[in-house]
């Protein structure tokens, strides 16, 4: 007869080898639960907690596996959304989606995985040990937002989002480096519940100093009366679903939509329309450049995503762009997206890889040349972004000229109803507080919203909303030390911690 296996025959060597890696996959898939929609940062204790336990003093192996294990739950879960794409046209690409998202899990888990293993091999514990997990984990996530083009979706500096005070921390180091601070602040409960009474006394002390600095640093960010520019905004977001975006059934009537709806009553100097809002090529028809114009009065532009051609010698290039009209039907300024979306807006290695991109047309899209600003007469200056660009710390504005807000062209029709959206719109506000400029956001399905420089959510348009949204641009903030000096802040609070790591390991080993 063929033995049966159980799991209770497995005995220890399933307990010790194979539970550790489940309780990880459910660690790393509750850290979503800290993060927009779900915003309940209290459970990143528990899930940091665990993973800080389950890696401390292990074999770097193990750590690896475990780290994996932990990646793969939290990228499997918070990224879920990505497989509505795929169903958009079902057809072709919906047999895809289940295989792409456990892919992509999979090999973003690669850097969780890496950061523990290089907190095993320094062998440290108690309050150094998670001073240095900590920084691994910043560590990765500052690589995993910048090699291969990078992804920085899902900081877990986002987890608070929605709440006032500590996000401003992100204005002094970044989401990376309030990212560190969040993990630190997650595992050294862990540590103030261990039987050593110095570890547990220096941890609590840790922990009270960092929530009281967190928190004047925050109530301090944010006294003062709010301020508005002159300029007044009006966002329009046409709802229109992506199957019917391209459909030339519904061309006239997703056209006369936006033309009908920016036509409402009401004052406005600049008109927002989102990414890819013409079916079309926008600046090649002049009659659609006509009816923009009736709708603007002498000074007020229109700011609006429209995909663009050219021949550059004898190529066609097409580009993800947005386009500045005035009322006199003339395109006065224009940005191309620099930073495009892999296997959406291009193919990586397209000689390499036989596959399509999911994004209708004809070919790839060619990127610009990087952030820019634009200047308009009599309104103050905008930085421009589309959809995708908003995810990237210190890489949404020029370098070279500051301007004093911040736009972003995007479609999330991709992604329905999901969780997707929300975390889209979390990033746009921690790059508003990062810079310390508004950051207006036109969503084709929303969620079109304005935010001020402290990421403060004034007012916005939900998921599946058909409307305008009229608003006073608010004011910019004076730079912030992030704005200033970019990642070199993340630096400092990152050697900061290793230098406290390796001070404390001397003391604890002089000691013993």
């Amino acid at each position: 007869m063929r033995p049966s296996i159980s799991i209770s025959s497995l005995g220890p060597r399933f307990r010790t080898n194979i539970v550790p890696l489940i309780v990880a996959i459910v660690l790393g898939a509750g850290v979503v639960f800290a993060l927009p929609p779900f915003s309940t940062p209290f459970v990143l204790p528990i899930c940091f907690g665990g993973l800080f336990y389950l890696t401390t003093s292990k074999a770097r192996t193990r750590a690896f596996l475990t780290g994996w294990a932990f990646g793969f739950g939290f990228f499997l879960f918070g990224l879920s959304w990505i497989a509505e794409s795929f169903f958009v046209d079902a057809e072709r690409f919906g047999w895809m989606a289940a295989p792409a998202v456990i892919a992509l899990a999979g090999g973003l888990a690669l850097f969780p995985a890496a950061a523990m293993v290089v907190f095993a091999a320094t062998k440290t514990t108690g309050v150094s040990g998670a001073l240095v997990f900590a920084a691994c984990w910043s560590g990765s996530e500052w690589l995993r937002g910048t090699i291969l083009t990078g992804f920085p979706w899902n900081l877990i500096a986002y987890a608070w989002v929605d709440y006032d005070v500590p996000r401003q921390m992100a204005a002094l180091f970044g989401s990376y480096g309030l990212g560190l601070l969040t993990v630190l602040l997650s595992t050294l409960p862990t540590v103030i519940f261990t039987r050593n009474r110095r570890q547990s006394g220096l941890a609590a002390t840790m922990f009270v100093i960092l929530v009281a600095g967190i928190w004047i640093n925050g109530e301090a960010s944010l006294t003062g009366e709010d301020q508005k520019t002159a300029a007044n905004v009006r966002i329009v977001q046409g709802n229109i679903p992506q199957r019917e975006k391209w459909d030339p059934a519904f061309r006239d009537r997703n056209i006369a939509r936006y033309l009908d709806l920016s036509a409402q009553p009401g004052q406005f100097d600049i008109l927002l329309w989102p990414e890819s809002t013409f079916p079309g090529y926008l600046e090649e028809d002049q009659w659609m450049l006509g009816e923009i114009a009736k709708l603007l009065t002498d000074s007020a532009v229109l700011l609006t995503g429209a995909q663009t051609r050219e021949n550059v010698d004898g190529e066609q290039q097409y580009k993800n762009a947005v386009l500045a009209i005035d009322s006199t039907a003339q395109i006065i300024n224009r940005y191309a997206k620099h930073h495009l979306v892999p296997f959406g807006e291009y193919v990586p290695f397209r000689d390499l890889l036989p596959l399509r991109r999911l994004t209708a047309g004809l070919g790839d899209f060619t990127p610009g040349s990087g952030p820019k600003t634009f200047r308009m007469p009599q309104l103050p200056g905008v930085g421009l972004s589309i959809c995708y660009e908003a995810i990237f710390p210190g890489k949404i504005i020029s370098s070279k000229e500051r301007p004093e807000w911040i736009f972003n062209a995007t479609n999330d029709a991709w992604f329905g109803a999901s969780i997707g959206p929300n975390q889209h719109l979390a990033s746009s506000r921690m790059r508003a507080v990062e810079e310390g400029l508004p950051f207006i956001r036109a969503a084709n399905t929303g969620i079109s919203a304005i935010i001020d420089g402290n990421g403060r959510l004034i007012s916005h348009l939900g998921l599946g909303e058909t409307n305008i949204l009229d608003g006073a641009l608010p004011a910019a903030l004076s730079p912030t030390p992030f704005s200033s000096y970019g990642q070199m802040m993340l630096w400092l609070v990152f050697a900061v911690s290793l230098a406290m790591a390796a001070l404390l390991n001397f003391r604890k080993d002089s000691v013993s």
